[in-house]
């Protein structure tokens, strides 16, 4: 029987597929957004419901129980309470003074650290050196800029997906959670969607490029800088020598170099576009190449940033109100895919990639190109 601990193993094992076409499955992650103490008292106080239950997780069990014996009118009256509950979130937030917030951060660069700040301290700090006051020596120049740029750049990324998220829970076919769910962040026409904000992957640039028999790029890059008798540190590491080239190859701006920096900037746009026509070879390849400790088989709606004058500055368009909000509504007043007809969506991925482990969900990918 499809119960209560039925949906819960369901979710916390992260077997999620089953939810996308289940009406009952539908109502108890929905029911779950509610599932806060000041939520639930007025949700049932509002709806002339009582529960014996004094306890959120006990009471989760006895609301949703009460919930699926008329699954259509709870759909309904869940639908309304969430969406005046977000309507009173969304105007909380004042997004012009956010967007000017962000604009305050200038530069944004990860470095070695992005997925473990306090490994690569340890690694590259508390295990190295055994003299109290070097080590001290090492805070102003180096730890107090590692830390300060990992907060800010963790700082950056959580209010602008704040802001992401909120232009998408605005649109009239988004049913927000009012309360977390592990990997749902909305619903569209009844869709369990997580949000995940992201970059055209330098990682599946490279791969493309090594299918269309193009060259590495910074191997392609040291070629020509010979060429053009540019020198550079070849001591430097692989990030800093293709900043240093391409940046040497501005410079000169005479027809060679120029030539070099569009080959490239082509080949890239060839990759993007390619994307854009089928993004569902993108979908997989993000599901398949995703950390292990963050692993997730939830759908997924991709929100890829590309500024195609400049890659590395995709970053800043997180913060572009003017760009984000007219596509990412355009998409969803296109969104004509129900829980009977997002099969178009499924994507079909292996993880580990090249392993057995077979998992099926639904996703799609909004492109916002500058």
């Amino acid at each position: 029987m499809k119960d209560f601990n039925y949906w819960k193993k369901l979710h916390e094992s992260e077997q999620l597929q089953e939810f996308n076409t289940d009406n009952v499955g539908l109502l108890w992650l929905k029911t779950k957004s509610i599932i806060r103490t000041e939520l639930i008292a007025e949700f049932v106080e509002q709806n002339k419901l009582q529960l014996k239950e004094t306890a959120s997780g006990k009471q989760f069990v006895e609301l949703f129980n009460l919930l699926r014996k008329n699954p259509k009118k709870s759909h309904g009256i869940l639908d309304d309470y969430i969406k005046d509950k977000s309507k009173k979130q969304l105007t909380a937030l004042d997004t012009e003074q956010l967007v000017s917030e962000l604009f305050k951060l200038k530069h944004f660069e990860w470095g070695d650290y992005q997925n473990d700040l306090n490994k690569l301290l340890v690694s590259r700090y508390v295990k190295v050196y055994k003299s109290y006051d070097q080590l001290l020596s090492k805070f102003e120049k180096e730890i107090h800029p590692l830390v300060q740029a990992y907060v800010l750049n963790s700082w950056y990324n959580h209010w602008s997906s704040i802001l992401i998220e909120h232009i998408f829970k605005s649109h009239k076919s988004v049913l927000p959670t009012v309360g977390q769910i592990k990997s749902v962040d909305f619903f569209i026409n009844d869709i369990p969607f997580d949000l995940k904000v992201t970059y055209l992957p330098s990682e599946y640039i490279k791969e493309k490029r090594n299918e269309k028999g193009y060259p590495v790029e910074l191997t392609y890059l040291k070629a020509k800088a010979k060429e053009a008798n540019i020198l550079f540190d070849k001591k430097a590491k692989p990030s800093d020598i293709y900043y240093e080239i391409t940046e040497k190859l501005k410079n000169k701006n005479d027809k060679f170099s120029n030539g070099v920096l569009q080959k490239l900037k082509d080949e890239k746009l060839e990759i993007l576009k390619e994307a854009q026509v089928n993004p569902q070879i993108l979908s997989k390849w993000l599901y398949e190449n995703q950390s292990a400790p963050r692993f997730g088989s939830e759908n997924r709606m991709f929100l890829v940033l590309v500024d195609t004058n400049d890659f590395s500055n995709s970053w800043k368009l997180k913060r572009d109100l003017q760009l984000l909000k007219p596509t990412i509504f355009k998409y969803l007043d296109n969104f004509d895919y129900t829980p009977d007809s997002a099969k178009k969506l499924e994507v079909k991925f292996n993880f580990p990639k090249n392993s057995a482990n077979k998992y099926a969900s639904l996703a799609d990918v909004i492109f916002i190109v500058k």
